[in-house]
């Protein structure tokens, strides 16, 4: 209950969060390799959308920009090695889809994500590159930033730009 901060309604989320014991045995599956993919529900909304009280509200999270930090958190908790949790958010994905990417070798779409693991920042809605800006997350400090994007090899997104 109190992780829905008073029903606050940009937490209203379908499936809803769980409880700790919940999240913790999750962690734990994603630890032992029972859970391959780690994704998001990405579902941007409009301010409007959640302007209702809580149960009358859209649910969903805009959740792009908060994958990766969220799943680098898995790393620094000791849940994953980076290398595991890089397989977690692109070949799991992949594989689980029957698509030939979330790797990289030759012949295959140089699709790439690059980050800054070290980048602290803090999340401000208002400077979200997302359409949605809702997010339980306003507020919180992550340690690890997309900085470019590529698709086919090609640059398709900056930080800078």
């Amino acid at each position: 209950d109190t992780d829905v901060d008073g029903f606050h309604a940009d937490c209203h989320v379908d499936p809803p969060f769980r409880t700790q014991t919940d999240r913790d045995i999750l962690r734990h599956a994603v630890a032992a390799g029972d859970i391959e993919v780690i994704c998001s529900d990405h579902q941007p909304h409009e301010a409007d959308a959640k302007t209702e009280p809580f149960p009358l509200t859209a649910p969903g999270i805009s959740g792009l920009e908060t994958l990766l930090p969220l799943c680098l958190k898995l790393v620094e908790d000791g849940i994953l090695d980076l290398p595991s949790a890089i397989a977690r958010l692109t070949q799991g994905p992949a594989q689980a889809l029957g698509l030939p990417l979330g790797r990289l070798d030759a012949g295959h779409s140089a699709d790439i994500c690059i980050f800054d693991p070290d980048s602290i920042w803090t999340l401000v809605p208002d400077n979200m590159h997302s359409s949605g800006r809702n997010t339980p997350f306003a507020g919180w400090e992550f340690r690890g930033k997309v900085t470019h994007t590529l698709f086919e090899g090609r640059l398709t997104w900056s930080e800078k730009t």
